[in-house]
């Protein structure tokens, strides 16, 4: 698929082959740059969609090309029943690379049975590996189960691990004991630049060149390939570590026109960019009774409109309602 660039030249759009599912919009922690101080009141357990839901709208997806699904939340792994869906996945018809996105905080004892229900690969979310920062940043969370999940992720073998830093200035923007995990551990860690989602617009950001030059005292970072294959991170690596360095920038350096997903939020809207607004209510539609074949309606018209954006960028200043927060739209 090719479309019309600004100066008449033309450029392949990406090819939209990733569902995001944001499967509860509840969490154990309550990161500072996720939610506001005075937190957010949670969907009801009628206003979220149910697993056979959502395995229906993922079985339509598949058959019009999505191959890879990501779980996400708020947190995944406080929603009950979490082996039994990611088992209900894999046994679609079509095979599904399924990976989940988590805080890590819940995967010890979690992390066997999700590996044998059929999840492949985890993203955890750690943003420091100091106790108190950590504590800072989640409000409360406890640095010690984070690692227990990552460890567990390691052990149970999921492949590949990558590991989420959100940057912070004056909070956690020394990248140096992060960036130290991959000489330790098979695994990937990505500093992510802060997002100015809802508040403190502009007093946190980094952008991801100021944190390369930091670690780049720590040693030489070479290019390094994907630890699996295309997405918005450009990976680096340290001679003689065991994994690589990740930077997405979606502020400095912002990736829309690579971007090849489509998202769906525990309420069951249907959206091709994070920063759009309203979204298709998936979930109306199928509890109206919809047949499979209008599910693919609805998936294929999303699809189109994704390919017609292209690359285009939000506006300036444009942000996504208010109470429409990370922990409702899955990052």
């Amino acid at each position: 698929m090719r479309r019309e660039m600004d100066g008449g030249k033309e450029e392949s759009a990406a090819r939209v082959d990733y569902l995001r599912i944001s499967l509860t919009d509840r969490c154990n922690l309550r990161c500072i740059y996720c939610m506001p101080n005075d937190g957010v009141k949670s969907f009801s357990r009628e206003e979220v969609m149910r697993y056979e839901e959502f395995a229906q709208f993922v079985e339509s997806c598949a058959s019009l090309g999505i191959s890879k699904v990501r779980i996400t939340g708020g947190e995944p792994l406080v929603r009950k029943g979490i082996v039994d869906f990611i088992r209900m996945l894999a046994s679609v018809e079509l095979p599904l690379q399924i990976s989940m996105t988590t805080n890590g905080t819940l995967l010890g004892d979690l992390a066997e049975d999700l590996r044998d229900a059929g999840l492949k690969r985890v993203n955890i979310s750690i943003d420091s590996l100091e106790e108190e920062k950590y504590r800072t940043m989640t409000r409360g969370g406890n640095l010690a189960d984070a690692l227990r999940g990552l460890e567990a992720a390691i052990r149970v073998g999921f492949s590949p691990i990558k590991v989420n830093t959100v940057v912070l200035r004056g909070v956690n923007d020394d990248p140096s004991l992060l960036a130290r995990l991959t000489f330790e551990m098979p695994v990937h860690v990505r500093f992510i630049e802060y997002m100015p989602y809802f508040s403190q617009r502009g007093k946190w950001f980094v952008s991801n060149d100021e944190t390369k030059k930091r670690l780049e005292r720590i040693g030489r970072l070479e290019e390094a390939e994907s630890p699996a294959g295309s997405g918005p991170a450009n990976y680096f690596k340290f001679p003689g570590a065991m994994g690589t360095i990740g930077f997405i920038s979606p502020v400095s350096s912002h990736f829309c026109r690579s971007c090849n997903r489509l998202r769906i939020s525990s309420d069951g809207k249907l959206r091709t960019c994070l920063f759009e607004r309203d979204g298709i209510d998936v979930k109306r539609i199928i509890r109206g009774g919809a047949s499979a074949r209008d599910i693919r309606s609805v998936v294929s018209s999303a699809l189109e409109r994704k390919r017609r954006e292209g690359g285009s960028k939000p506006r300036d200043g444009v942000i996504p309602a208010e109470w429409n927060h990370m922990s409702r739209i899955g990052g």
